[in-house]
């Protein structure tokens, strides 16, 4: 059956995927509480699955490394083998090389690579050593695990064959298990052939197994399917009674039923035709043990969308909020009141719209930060440290773009606070602090923005020794920077001050990289160190890349939208006073220092000035300004466009947005501003003539 086989292939992979993750998350929670039972039948069940699907397509590498695993995880569960570091550790491996078979068929290779062979060789002997590992508690006896004769009856779901399903697929897996004594293919749903659909599946089984595996082994043969099938499960020695009371139940299909019934063996003619008042006294007293499992609930269904189908949508909601716009201006522009309310709802309509699209967007961030525990795990091993990774903040969503492109540079902190921030444990012990370093991953929301934070109990930056370098590589001069100016410093193209180069770090290379990626994301990020008591780095990052809700502004005639969660107030310029306060380069607001970025020269616009100005006070980084600008024109819910490569490095503006005119809106990028007025305002200090606009520095 070759129906739509791709595309089911993909959702096993996804899923395989998955698995695997939260198989590595629960083998690192194991290693803390190794008589956990629920992590144990939470990997096990994983290993079965992936087992299990891999089985339906045929892949036999996968099935048979994944059998090796899940008979060790069998006896670990059992309590015949102890679930020491040494056994997780091989169990991370084995966690990965399943990855990595799982990346064989994503790519469509036919086979590992000659060393991934050789390592799967290793961890097979390795794995066999627990395998033939005596038990260290009393064994179940031989009776409970005998072979024991089971009743399946299961109908597949029209769109099966659809997904690309086979039901021979499962009857082939089945006889893993087991032995097929009887199978019956039922067909009562079959329609007349004139309106018969080719690709849908009409067909289900009543199945006699006999198999040693439990009820849940044999549920789980049905996992890719389970939301969209008809499953019953009758254990071993159910009693006749409870077949009647099914049938009962079935209404219409019970004839066929107990006809299928009986050709399999798993009752006879006459079990069905004894009395039917002696069902409801059975039936009560019959053990749950015996009892049929229904597998039909549908109330929580999820479906996979393509991420850049997902981008389509969206960004048709962005067209659709230009054209709302554009519709809203025209009707104002007639004055037609019944248009003006019309187009009002449909903008109302759209906005939602949009807001439902991006909501799909929005993950938990908390993925991202599992993921470290095991590079915390192998990394602390590799330096020879003790070092814990504490979350907090795992639920907070952003968008998964932003958790796609965050990684990467988070993964580079947390490497490098480990072998540079965190001290080893004898050090840490003559310090008075305990053995063990600790690292907290922490995000949470803040004024529209998310922040992420990570924090060491290490030793802090050397503030000395950064200095040292600064002044050797000349990029201080003879008055000491602030504390954050010096902090920051660490973030130049090559500045390092390791002693010496590990495998983790030391080259001067990354720390610029994971800047300039965060800001590539319109983000921040800042430093806070103490001597002795450690580091914090902190990233604020905006909640979705797609849009921004704005205050639009007009300097010179042109658009320019302002972030609004930078946005504090809004004031009016003192007439007659710009060219005192353009020289002056601030205002007094209330008693405090306001520094004043006058856009228009700024960006170097022509035009006559407006005859009244006004000032938006923005703040960013701990940083307040006021923007002069010529009008203020309103909220703006901002469809973010990218300016392109020609100017990518364009500093001040973060993008472009179409208003509903028709004419483009520049977003300013405010902490670019401001760091750009923070260095004019050094550069007056420190004597310099030299004047640069925003505008000119990028062409």
């Amino acid at each position: 059956m070759n129906i739509n086989l791709d595309q089911a292939l993909q959702t096993f992979i996804a899923e395989a995927r998955e698995l695997l993750q939260d198989m590595e998350q629960s083998l690192l929670q194991l290693e803390h509480a190794p008589k956990d039972a629920d992590q144990l039948a939470s990997i096990f069940r994983a290993a079965h699955t992936i087992k299990g699907s891999a089985g339906l397509f045929g892949l036999d590498p996968i099935v048979s490394f994944a059998h090796v695993v899940e008979d060790v995880l069998d006896r670990l569960r059992d309590g015949q083998v102890l679930a020491d570091r040494n056994l997780i550790a091989l169990m991370l491996e084995c966690n990965d090389h399943l990855v990595e078979l799982i990346e064989v068929v994503a790519v469509q290779r036919s086979t590992l690579a000659a060393q991934a062979l050789d390592h799967q060789a290793q961890l097979r002997q390795r794995l066999d050593s627990y395998r033939q590992t005596q038990a260290s508690v009393p064994l179940v006896p031989e009776a409970a695990s005998a072979h024991a004769t089971w009743h399946i009856s299961v109908r597949f779901g029209t769109d099966m064959l659809r997904n690309g399903m086979d039901p021979l697929s499962f009857l082939r897996y089945l006889a893993t298990l087991g032995e097929l004594l009887g199978v019956v293919t039922c067909y009562e749903n079959l329609p007349a052939a004139a309106q018969m659909d080719a690709e849908s599946c009409y067909l289900g089984f009543e199945i006699r197994l006999l198999s040693e595996k439990d009820e849940a082994s044999i549920a789980e043969a049905f996992e890719f399917v389970r939301d969209d099938c008809r499953l019953f499960i009758f254990a071993p020695d159910t009693p006749a009674q409870q077949y009647r009371q099914w049938l009962q139940e079935m209404g219409a299909e019970a004839a066929g039923l107990a006809d299928a019934l009986v050709h399999c063996g798993s009752v006879t003619a006459e079990d069905l035709l004894e009395p039917a008042d002696a069902v409801s006294v059975v039936a009560a007293t019959a053990a749950p043990a015996a009892d049929k499992v229904v597998v039909e609930n549908k109330s929580q269904r999820f479906i996979r969308v393509r991420a850049d189908q997902l981008e389509t949508l969206i960004d048709l909601a962005g067209e659709l909020i230009t054209a709302s716009a554009g519709a809203q201006l025209m009707a104002r522009q007639r004055a037609d009141e019944n248009l003006m309310e019309a187009t009002s709802v449909v903008a109302g309509l759209v906005e939602q719209l949009l807001d439902g699209a991006l909501a799909m967007r929005m993950v938990p961030i908390g993925d991202t930060f599992n993921r470290f525990q095991r590079v915390v795990r192998d990394v602390s091993g590799e330096l020879g440290k003790d070092i814990e990774l504490l979350i907090s903040g795992a639920d907070t969503e952003l968008d998964k773009a932003l958790v796609e492109r965050i990684g990467d540079p988070l993964m580079h902190l947390l490497r490098n606070a480990m072998d540079h921030g965190i001290e080893s444990p004898d050090v840490r012990l003559a310090a008075g602090k305990p053995a063990r370093g600790t690292l907290r991953l922490n995000a949470f929301h803040d004024s529209g923005s998310i922040v992420l934070e990570l924090l060491d109990d290490g030793a802090g930056l050397n503030r000395e020794r950064i200095l040292a370098k600064a002044r050797e590589r000349g990029l201080v001069g003879a008055t000491d920077p602030s504390d954050r100016d010096l902090l920051n410093l660490i973030f130049e193209p090559g500045f390092s001050t390791a002693e010496a180069v590990t495998n983790l770090s030391g080259r001067g290379v990354g720390m610029d990289v994971v800047k300039r990626n965060i800001t590539s994301l319109r983000g921040t990020i800042d430093l806070y160190s103490e001597p002795g008591q450690g580091t914090t780095v902190r990233i604020r990052l905006p909640l979705t890349l797609a849009m921004i809700n704005g205050l639009l502004v007009e300097v010179a005639g042109g658009g320019f939208v302002v972030p609004l969660d930078v946005v504090h107030e809004c004031i009016e310029l003192p007439p007659g006073q710009r060219d005192i306060l353009h020289q002056r380069g601030h205002i007094d607001l209330r008693g405090e220092v306001l520094p004043l970025v006058f856009l228009r020269e700024q960006l170097a616009l022509e035009g006559s000035v407006a005859r009244r100005e006004n000032v938006v006070v923005v703040k960013a980084q701990g940083q307040t300004a006021g923007l002069v600008v010529d009008h203020l024109m309103g909220e703006h819910q901002t469809v973010i466009k990218p300016l392109g490569p020609l100017f990518g490095s364009l500093r001040g503006i973060s993008g472009s947005s179409i208003l509903g005119n028709g004419s483009v809106a520049l977003i300013l990028d405010i902490p670019a501003l401001l760091k750009t007025l923070i260095e004019q305002d050094n550069q007056r200090r420190l004597g310099s003539t030299g004047h640069s606009s925003i505008t000119r520095n990028a062409i």
